[in-house]
């Protein structure tokens, strides 16, 4: 095996044990262990949820707040998971629609839309799980100087869900319609 395919096989490795986590973090299941976090961090997120009238559920055990933002288009709303931990705190907003991972040409196009997408972005970035094609955003916010401010809070969950406004009729056009990652990602920032 050439050196160039080692690096892609070790990547893949990765990312697949990087997403059975994810996985595995925001799973409601009860043989899960519970995980540490920061209460602070907690209670500044929940004091945010509270204050601006969010509808959310929380697991106390492992730290993952729960819940839905309406968007606007044909996506109509995403699932919102902020998972605290002792230092930080990770939020991601998930599409409900999944590119069909059995179709290849479905997830290569997805992919390189995900890439088009990701480039320039300052704050978070699109994930694509290539087992699944489950679509996700990601913004992580380091609180290792302290609880985070309302502002940054409030960014976490406004710019993964701003993101999906804005992309998701190219994604759904390279899923649906069979549009190359390159007209909808020329769609979507025209």
């Amino acid at each position: 095996m050439n050196a160039m395919k080692k690096c892609f096989v070790l990547l893949a490795c990765i990312l697949i044990c990087a997403g059975n986590a994810f996985a595995e973090e925001v799973s409601e299941s009860s043989d899960i262990p519970v995980m540490s976090y920061s209460q602070d961090i907690a209670s500044a997120v929940r004091n945010f949820l509270i204050d601006d009238d969010w509808k959310f559920d929380f697991n106390d055990g492992r730290g993952i707040f729960m819940f839905g933002v309406n968007i606007g288009g044909k996506m109509k709303n995403v699932d919102c998971r902020l998972i605290i931990r002792d230092d930080s705190y990770t939020s991601y907003a998930i599409s409900p629609i999944n590119a069909d991972a059995d179709d290849a040409d479905v997830m290569k196009n997805i992919a390189e839309f995900v890439c088009r997408a990701n480039y320039g972005i300052r704050n978070g970035n699109f994930e694509l799980d290539m087992r699944d094609g489950e679509l996700r955003y990601k913004v992580h916010v380091d609180c290792s100087g302290g609880v985070p401010a309302r502002s940054v809070i409030r960014n976490s969950i406004y710019v993964p869900a701003v993101a999906f406004e804005h992309y998701a009729p190219g994604m759904l056009d390279v899923i649906f319609k069979g549009a190359s990652a390159a007209e909808a990602i020329k769609q979507c920032e025209n």
